[in-house]
């Protein structure tokens, strides 16, 4: 049984149409998914989303994608977006990502979800598609607004001036300074103006001074 869903399924995430249209072939379509889930063979991540379990597994699973998946509409942003292109040297155990919802946190058998308000004005500004291979793909921020995001809702940053604004990213956020040059100074002015915020009015001083 679980060869016959493996074989249907060439990827690891998948939601429950897909699980019962696998299995149409049995008797008692649900009973059997009932069963792969009791040995493991398949991991429910919410109500109608699934990973293969280890044992089945071909690649690792997407948690990107599953973050997309899990609340909606949002976009993978914040520290896991920052450690994700290297911005921050951390590897970030909670998959964080922006909403126009409410926040919210999902602990499940595959890591924790946690989603974030973002204004509606300024939710798609700066986000890119990903491709995830086999037709999947996911929303991420840009490291522009990934950046942009976080900064805005950290607590505790200091925008006094310009240079108590670059050591506040580079201490308190562990950002990657070399990787500030780099980036996309018209994106960033962008959302400024669009996000009133003096932070990232700095956050554009600084870049253009690198």
């Amino acid at each position: 049984m679980i060869d016959a869903l493996r074989a249907s399924v060439p990827f690891e995430e998948f939601d429950y149409q897909t699980l019962v249209q696998a299995l149409r072939r049995y008797a008692r379509p649900r009973d059997r998914a009932t069963r792969l889930l009791e040995t493991g063979a398949i991991i429910r991540v919410k109500k109608g989303l699934y990973v293969f379990g280890p044992t089945y597994r071909r690649l690792p699973y997407s948690v990107e994608l599953l973050a997309n998946l899990i609340s909606g509409p949002s976009y993978v942003s914040f520290e896991h977006a920052l450690s994700y292109y290297g911005l921050i040297p951390e590897r970030v155990t909670t998959i964080t990502s922006a909403t126009i919802g409410k926040a919210r946190t999902f602990d499940t058998p595959v890591g924790r979800f946690s989603y974030r308000p973002v204004p509606r004005h300024v939710f798609c500004v700066g986000v890119t598609l990903i491709d995830a291979g086999a037709n999947r793909t996911f929303l991420i921020a840009s490291r522009e607004k990934a950046l942009c995001d976080t900064i805005v809702t950290s607590r505790g940053l200091s925008a006094r001036s310009r240079s108590t604004f670059r050591t506040a990213l580079a201490d308190d956020l562990r950002i990657d300074m070399d990787q500030l040059a780099t980036l996309d100074r018209r994106l960033v002015s962008d959302l400024a103006s669009q996000w009133p915020s003096q932070r990232l009015a700095r956050l554009a001083e600084v870049i253009a001074h690198e």
